[in-house]
């Protein structure tokens, strides 16, 4: 049986083993009832690294799932039209709080209620999905964080070009569906550096095919990657391309380095989630959303493949290697 077709009854522990219990001192709560926190996912819980995330930021604030906190779970399995139905079933269960972990997620839980609190993680604009009326009001039953800072696309791009000064014509590999704004920063970003940006579209895994082709046929010489979760789950596929090729890569965080790209610039992925974390814990004891504003990145990590620089044949200057806070040897 699945995790998603559990009672909540039954459902008593997930990914993990025992952790000693820990009293919540929690106000709004009433003495001896357990919270009950509703999570809706793209993938599965197992599959997710942000839900394994939440749980160890849970575990670290004294939380034990199925002792002290009851975590139950619906899951799209990555099939985005389930998450309508998955979200009005977390609904019914009548849960102190929902998690959404993602911007394409969190929609569907806004939709699904106006009163149960929300608590989401999105790398798109969460004013324009809807989620909040600002970043500083929230105004809703909904607050959380949004790995979205506009300063970041020209900051990464200004990055790619110091590192290859040769860069002339850059693939920008983006999910049009995707609400951000790192098209428009980018292409701001891009006159100033003189160099010109190949738009290539990338709604779903399918499109990956002919998104190469249009790079190759457009003799492109350096690769952007936009992160989005369609983008997120075709890593391997988007770096082997641009190592096949040797296009030197830049990418939205650490993972895009660490996966085999030139470069990473963008927020610091551990530090994000604790913040969402502090927000379950903050509503949990008895916080509203629309009083928690919605955070924004305020770390950033530099990352360099110093090892796929040598594979591609990118001489990386040391001026730009000394800048960096991480150098992938």
């Amino acid at each position: 049986m699945q995790f998603g077709q559990l009672k909540r009854r039954d459902f008593i522990t997930l990914l993990g083993g025992a952790v000693a219990a820990w009293p919540i001192a929690a106000r709004g709560q009433r003495r001896g009832v357990v919270p009950r926190l509703g999570a809706l996912l793209y993938s599965t819980p197992q599959a997710d690294p942000q839900m394994r995330l939440v749980q160890g930021g849970l575990r670290e604030l004294g939380y034990a799932e199925g002792q002290n906190l009851i975590i139950f779970y619906r899951y799209a399995e990555g099939q985005p039209d389930r998450l309508p139905t998955l979200a009005a079933a977390l609904v019914a269960e009548k849960p102190d709080l929902l998690l959404a972990l993602g911007g394409d997620v969190a929609p569907y839980a806004v939709k699904a209620t106006s009163t149960i609190p929300i608590v989401f993680l999105s790398s798109a604009d969460p004013i324009r999905l809807g989620l909040a009326a600002s970043l500083a009001r929230p105004g809703g039953n909904a607050t959380g964080v949004t790995l979205l800072l506009d300063d970041t696309a020209s900051k990464r791009l200004e990055f790619l070009k110091e590192a290859v000064p040769q860069v002339r014509h850059v693939a920008f590999l983006w999910n049009p569906d995707h609400p951000d704004n790192e098209l428009r920063e980018a292409e701001r970003a891009a006159k100033s550096l003189d160099v010109r940006l190949q738009l290539v579209e990338m709604r779903g895994a399918g499109d990956l095919d002919g998104a190469f082709r249009t790079i190759t046929d457009a003799g492109c010489d350096a690769f952007y990657v936009v992160s989005s979760r369609q983008t997120v789950l075709s890593t391997s596929r988007i770096v082997d391309f641009a190592t096949r090729y040797r296009l030197p890569l830049a990418g939205g965080w650490g993972a895009w380095a660490h996966a085999g790209g030139l470069l990473s610039y963008g927020p610091n992925i551990n530090d994000m989630m604790r913040q969402v974390v502090a927000y379950v814990d903050k509503i949990l004891k008895g916080a509203k959303p629309a009083d928690l504003p919605i955070q924004q990145p305020i770390k950033f990590e530099f990352v360099i493949n110093a090892k796929v620089a040598k594979a591609i044949g990118v001489d990386v200057p040391p001026t730009i290697l000394s800048r960096a806070d991480e150098v992938i040897e």
